[in-house]
Order: structure tokens, then C-alpha cells, then sequence
């Protein structure tokens, strides 16, 4: 019985492909499909924000926020062997940005820096999670190179909580059904564009017609428990929007019923509106009815707070994006 030839993987040196770290490596990471990657070797839904964020004199990597969660990560990335200066630098840029996720990415951990990052995470809360990353290259024959991120250091809590979650597909389905309750408490409002589907990740993102505006949520089931709703500006005129946005800080507060958290960063095109709701926890479904009303009231009232505001700029992206600027 004859069987397929088979080819034989091979190990690629990292320069063949990223020559330079900042140049290269630092710019392939941030794209969104090599950090929905990277975001797959350590159960996390990363969406960027920006790379060389200034922290003080300094520049960090990358800054991403956790889809999740909401919350910070930080990524730290080199293309040698961990050395003290990336160790003291992530340290300096996580306290600087006040950072609760760092991840830092290398050709090889050694033993010593392996060793400090679990000290790290057996000293500090559970809401601070330390994660070391090794990327590989591989290829087989003439193919492609493709890359494979392995973990070698995580949060203890984070690995007993993962492995309570062996079937990806249990869990992808755990957000579907989530999200299903969400959304069936939105559409009668009539927000939503036709064919609304829930998704399988902990992050929702709700289609209401917006051009480079977002209305989200999220829960958390790994860290601490707490649903989230927020908006997010993003686009060439992002950061400008979000300004805008700000000056009507009172208005839209008082139109939505609460406070909001608003973050941004001068010199990048983006900004975000959040607003939290502690003490929720998705793994107790008795609740969920109660917790998907409360997201689909919270969710629905901040888009009735901003559309207002955001209608006249959504507008401007449209026509500036059909011109072609």
C-alpha cells in the first residue's frame, strides 16, 4: 500500500525573517493577525493599540488591550535570548503604563529569567499575570516559514483555571451562548443591523451601523469577575474623535446614567469609553439572565448616550473613506 511522501520540518534561524528587531520583528508582531496568534498560545484576544508606546524616556514594544477584559497588556519582544535589560525593562514600562498583563516574547528564555518571571507570579495578586513566550520559525521543504510561539512561564492561578477548561469547543460554545442571551435582549430595541450573530470569544462586539466607532462588551471568566461595556474610536481621525467626545464628557455621562473610565494615549489614533460592572461572574449561569439584561441595558445606553455625538463624525469617516483619503 503506497503512501503519501512526507516532508521533514525544519528549523529556521529567526533573522531570516525578522533581520532587525525593531524594524521587523516589533511591526510583524502588531499586526492583528500575528497577535490573534500570539493571543491563541495563552487563551487571550488581544487588539492593539499602539507599538514603541513612550513610557517616560523610554519606548515598550507593543501595548494591546485584553478583548476579554478590557485591561492593559503589554508585550516586550526580542529576537536573542533573554538578557537583565528586557527583564528591567518590561518591570519599567508594566508600573509606568500600569499594565496588569505583561508578556515577553524571545528566541530563548534562560533558566534564571524563567525563574524570575514565576517568582513574579507566585508574589504579586491574581490580577497581575506574567507571561514568557519562546517563538520558533519552521518550514518544511520549500514551503513557507511559519511561526510557533511556545510558552514556557505563566500565572499559576491562569493554568488552573485554563486547564478547568480543557474543550476549546466547550468554551468557544460557553460564548455563544452567552452572547446568544445578550443579543436577544438587544434586538427588540432595534440597534442592531439585520443578522446579528453572537461570537465564541469572551469580547462582543455589537454591529450598530458605526464606520470607525465600536460599542462592545465583555465578561471575564478567567480573572477577576466583571462585565464591561465601552466604545472604542479608532480610524485615522480616532484619537481626534475621541477628543471630541471628551469635551461632551457631563452630557454623555449624565445621558448614559453613570461614569465612565476615558483612555487614551496623545499621538495615537484611538480612544476608548469604558464603563464596569464588578462582582459578575459568567461561570455562575443561574445569573445569567439577570447578567445579560444588565449588559444589553448598559450596552444600549451608551449607544443612545453618544449617537448623538458620533452620527456627525461617522458620517465624515464614511465620505472621507469613499473619497479615498
Amino acid at each position: 500500500m503506497s503512501t503519501a511522501p512526507l516532508g521533514r520540518l525544519q528549523r529556521v534561524e529567526l533573522r531570516e525573517a525578522w533581520p532587525n528587531e525593531a524594524q521587523n520583528f516589533t511591526p510583524w508582531l502588531a499586526l492583528p493577525e500575528n497577535l490573534t496568534l500570539l493571543g491563541e498560545a495563552i487563551d487571550m484576544d488581544l487588539e492593539p493599540h499602539s507599538e514603541e508606546q513612550s513610557v517616560g524616556p523610554f519606548r515598550a514594544d507593543i501595548l494591546c488591550r485584553e478583548s476579554g477584559t478590557g485591561s492593559w497588556v503589554l508585550i516586550e519582544n526580542q529576537l536573542e535570548r533573554t538578557d537583565h535589560n528586557h527583564l528591567g525593562q518590561l518591570l519599567t514600562y508594566a508600573a509606568g503604563l500600569n499594565t496588569v498583563t505583561v508578556v515577553w516574547v524571545a528566541e530563548r528564555f534562560t533558566d534564571e529569567h524563567r525563574a524570575a518571571l514565576d517568582w513574579l507570579n507566585q508574589k504579586t495578586s491574581d490580577d497581575i499575570a506574567f507571561f514568557g513566550l519562546e517563538v520558533e520559525l519552521w518550514k518544511i521543504g520549500c514551503s513557507l516559514m511559519a511561526p510557533k510561539f511556545n510558552v514556557v512561564c505563566k500565572p499559576n492561578v491562569w493554568t488552573r483555571q485554563i486547564a478547568s477548561e480543557t474543550d476549546t469547543s466547550e468554551s468557544k460554545q460557553f460564548c455563544w451562548d452567552y452572547w446568544s442571551g445578550v443579543l436577544s435582549e438587544i434586538e427588540p430595541s432595534g440597534i442592531l443591523r439585520p443578522n446579528a450573530k453572537p461570537q465564541r470569544r469572551q469580547g462582543m462586539r455589537f454591529d450598530v451601523g458605526w464606520h470607525t466607532f465600536f460599542l462592545k462588551a465583555t465578561f471575564s471568566r478567567v480573572k477577576k469577575k466583571k462585565l464591561g461595556v465601552w466604545i472604542s474610536c479608532r480610524g485615522p481621525h480616532g484619537y481626534e474623535n475621541y477628543l471630541t467626545l471628551k469635551e461632551s464628557q457631563r452630557e454623555i455621562e449624565k445621558a448614559f446614567g453613570d461614569t465612565l473610565e476615558w483612555q487614551s494615549t496623545e499621538g495615537q489614533d484611538q480612544g476608548t469609553l469604558i464603563h464596569y460592572i464588578e462582582g459578575k461572574d459568567a461561570n455562575d449561569r443561574s445569573t445569567w439572565p439577570q447578567q445579560h439584561k444588565l449588559i444589553a441595558d448598559k450596552a444600549m445606553s451608551l449607544y443612545r448616550a453618544v449617537k448623538p455625538f458620533i452620527d456627525p463624525m461617522n458620517s465624515d469617516s464614511i465620505e472621507s473613506d469613499e473619497r479615498g483619503e
